[in-house]
């Protein structure tokens, strides 16, 4: 038997990243040791009501908590470090390690979350080494992409070197002079890859992706024309972006205001760290530039993706507390729309327009450019390290798909690739590479509250409701299955030409005609006693309601009964007799209704109760 044999296999299992954009998540996992790199998150759709991110499904993960190491972090975009507050309140991480920005970052979010016992922070530099568990040993490869501090790094595991490439561009001019460590990779190719694992967002578009350095033209001309004040939008995580924005600000003579959580909150970090370097005079509140004139005013914000509360969209709308555009300012857009943002993006830029202001925007404008290796970038990734087989990630299906071409072009057999879903379960061994099964990995949903996960079952009702509306009856029941006064209907974003009060009338002859037709079913008499099964008449009438309500109205409302049992109403009666005044009458108008979301709930009565 060949010593290689004996070694067992490697699992690599993504959750997130994979046929998308986001959330990017992976398990490294050899015989009981489980190590993760990165936890991301992505930006709910249009269809997702009330909630506010959306998280891979991190069953397996909790299943195997016991296994867990620790976790690699690439660098700090919210795509690989966003869900990380959220997974720690489900289990811990022994240790995270990671460059100091994306850790510094992290840091608040997991103090914010009430989470930071629960791991261990550990920062890198570039070719440092960190040991994690007994079976890997990390390496991390200073790479270039659009966030300062990013990295590639080289797993050591008992059957070879996997290299994961992380986000990445070949930037040949980096703004802040650290360049990709091409000689680490060269070394690593020569002495043998076994896998590597590389972005593929890009894939699809021919050449070298422009070093960001190349926008610094454009921005700066876009500066100097402009007459009033300017307004610059961008990636808040886009620290060479900002860097060169600052010093042209600092060129033109303007000083920057800064608008929007999160682009404060980096800015900061990025200061204390040395990653923007700027005198503090360059930086004003809002309220000290009012008074300046406007040629001498550069507001830099957030929103450059058309986000509902972002500073960008706030002040299109006429919503922002303190900022108002002007007849003569200028907005730069200094990012290209995520796909499934153009449209808000285009209402953004509408709204400004409308309002006097000029826009600069549109990729022929030259103000961004990508942070993701193109069709030559992944070429040079591919030769540099020549691996011995190849997993494209990070990307939808087409690019994933294209990239795989790409490595074949460059030597790489087809039979040593696999394309890969979210959830596989890659089997690597020094000789082999194959799908060998399946986890979990569907979606965990976020509420807008960050109180709690969104199942299924309720973004399917929110969706429901959204769509068809919703029908709320409320009604009163005696002991005798009997309307003990008119039901009161409501109807919310339901269409209909029905008048009101007609419908009503019909939903009151319903709800008669079912209590006559199947009252017994739910009644049942023990030594004298009545025993009411009223969640089960509930549940009958919304039924039989959303069914006929349907053939009616021509649609599927969401249709909930607010049912009150005679019990409840005694007990309201009793309350309103005691605080109300000796000349109160009391009226025959039905009290406020309780909802019965007791699966068994059951009332008794005596038989001579109801009687009476």
């Amino acid at each position: 038997m060949a010593k290689n044999d004996t070694l067992g296999s490697l699992k690599i299992i993504p959750l997130g990243g994979l046929h998308e954009i986001g959330k990017n998540t992976c398990i490294f996992e050899y015989d009981d040791e489980i190590i993760l790199l990165d936890a991301g998150l992505a930006f709910p759709t249009d269809g997702m009501h009330g909630v506010n991110i959306v998280l891979p499904d991190m069953t397996y993960v909790r299943e195997n908590r016991h296994k867990i190491k620790g976790m690699i972090v690439t660098h700090g975009h919210e795509d690989h470090i966003g869900g990380i507050a959220f997974h720690l309140k489900q289990f811990e991480i022994p240790v995270i390690y990671g460059p100091r920005l994306a850790l510094a970052m992290l840091e608040g979010k997991l103090e914010e979350a009430g989470v930071r016992d629960r791991t261990e922070l550990r920062s890198v530099k570039p070719r440092d080494t960190v040991r994690i568990g007994k079976h890997f040993l990390v390496e991390y490869i200073r790479n270039t992409h659009s966030i300062a501090d990013s990295f590639t790094v080289a797993i050591h595991t008992p059957i070879g070197v996997v290299i994961h490439t992380g986000d990445f561009k070949f930037d040949h001019t980096p703004v802040d002079g650290e360049h990709f460590d091409l000689q680490r990779l060269a070394e690593h190719g020569e002495k043998g890859v076994l896998c590597l694992l590389s972005d593929s967002t890009n894939s699809e578009i021919p050449g070298f992706t422009p070093s960001e350095r190349s926008v610094y033209p454009n921005l700066d001309r876009a500066i100097a024309q402009a007459s009033g004040r300017i307004f610059i939008t961008t990636f808040a995580s886009s620290v060479h972006r900002i860097n060169m924005i600052l010093e042209l600000a600092k060129k033109h003579n303007r000083v920057v205001s800064v608008v929007g959580r999160s682009m404060l909150n980096l800015i900061a970090h990025a200061r204390n760290l040395g990653y923007i370097k700027c005198e503090d005079s360059l930086l004003k509140p809002l309220n000290a530039i009012r008074n300046l004139p406007n040629e001498q005013v550069l507001i830099l914000t957030t929103g450059s993706q058309g986000e509902t509360m972002s500073a960008m969209t706030r002040i299109a709308k006429k919503e922002h507390q303190h900022i108002r555009i002007r007849e003569g300012d200028t907005v730069v857009f200094s990012a290209n729309p995520i796909p499934g943002n153009t449209i808000a993006v285009v209402n953004v830029i509408d709204k400004l327009m409308m309002q006097g202001a000029k826009v600069i925007y549109g990729r022929d404008k030259g103000m961004h450019v990508s942070g993701h290796g193109c069709q030559e970038d992944q070429k040079l990734m591919l030769s540099l390290t020549r691996p011995k087989f190849f997993v494209p990630v990070h990307g939808e299906h087409r690019m994933l798909v294209k990239h795989s071409e790409t490595a074949q072009s460059v030597g790489v057999p087809k039979e040593n690739m696999v394309l890969i879903d979210n959830g596989d379960v890659i089997e690597l061994t020094p000789n082999s590479l194959r799908v060998a099964g399946k986890v979990p990995a569907g979606l965990e949903l976020v509420d807008i509250s960050g109180s709690g996960m969104v199942s299924a079952k309720v973004l399917q009702e929110r969706q429901k409701m959204a769509e068809e509306g919703l029908v709320t009856v409320a009604a009163a029941i005696d002991w005798n299955g009997k309307l003990m006064a008119r039901p009161e209907i409501h109807l919310r974003g339901v269409v209909t030409s029905i008048e009101k009060p007609m419908l009503q009338k019909w939903i009151q002859q319903r709800i008669e005609e079912i209590l006559t037709a199947r009252w017994s079913e739910f009644v049942q008499t023990f030594d004298g006693k009545i025993e009411v099964d009223w969640a089960a008449v509930q549940g009958l009438i919304e039924r039989d309601l959303a069914r006929s309500l349907r053939k009616e109205l021509h649609c599927q409302p969401t249709v909930t009964l607010l049912m009150q049992t005679p019990e409840e109403a005694t007990m309201k009666a009793e309350t309103t007799a005691t605080t109300a005044t000796p000349t109160a009458t009391n009226t025959a108008s039905i009290p406020a209704p309780v909802i019965a979301n007791d699966g068994r709930r059951r009332r008794t009565r005596t038989t001579a109760q109801v009687a009476s």
